[in-house]
């Protein structure tokens, strides 16, 4: 049996349904009481399968989304920074609207290029990239056979994706959508990535589903 990775988007927040940006400690928030719901249906649905491990974001809306499962299967979070989400410096705490008013010229270089082009103070999609094939090459080594559940966030996610797949990861927000909760898993095989899903919410009860998913 080859290695079975399982990206999960930590559940709903309150900047997840605004669309609004978060991406350090300090601009931290929590899931709402849905997304806590979230993050215990999938617990419930996938306990049955023989985890070997959780890395997980340390940021609290990945730690809050992991810790139904873990909690119940005593399942060790290993805490990783290459999972945070990206850093939008100056921007943090602000909806793509304000950002495109007060900063409009800075704005569309990232969304022309996010690969290369950062906010202010903040960090490129090859950043993110870079931390985040450190946490993979650390599963690769340690782990040559599981089911290894990794939970981050919705670009960061995106981005292992594409370099998974051999996609531009300044390409990551024009070739796949990240809902919250939703779950991605790809094999690591002699041969390369298999992707078997990508973007799941199957496990997620309709009243659930039915919310608004940024």
């Amino acid at each position: 049996m080859g290695v079975f990775l399982y990206f999960l988007r930590h559940g709903q927040t309150a900047y997840s349904l605004t669309g609004g940006y978060c991406g350090t400690p300090e601009n931290d928030p929590g899931l709402t009481p849905e997304g806590m719901a979230m993050a215990q249906e999938f617990a419930e649905t996938y306990a049955h399968l023989p985890w070997s491990a959780a890395y997980v974001s340390p940021l609290r809306r990945a730690v809050e989304t992991a810790r139904p499962l873990c909690e119940v299967l005593n399942l060790e979070m290993r805490l990783r920074d290459g999972l945070r989400e990206v850093m939008y410096g100056r921007w943090e705490g602000m909806h793509p609207t304000a950002v495109d008013r007060d900063h409009h010229d800075e704005y569309v270089a990232w969304l022309t290029d996010p690969a290369w082009y950062a906010p202010v103070g903040g960090e490129r999609a090859v950043d993110i990239a870079r931390r985040s094939a450190q946490v993979l090459d650390e599963i690769e080594r340690t782990h040559p056979s599981g089911h290894i559940l990794l939970v981050s966030h919705k670009a960061t996610i995106r981005i292992m994706l594409c370099t998974l797949l051999g996609i531009d990861v300044g390409r990551y927000r024009d070739r796949m959508d990240m809902p919250v909760a939703a779950v991605s898993v790809v094999e690591l095989g002699s041969r390369g990535p298999l992707f078997h899903t990508i973007g799941d919410r199957s496990h997620l009860s309709d009243q659930l589903r039915s919310l608004p998913s940024t």
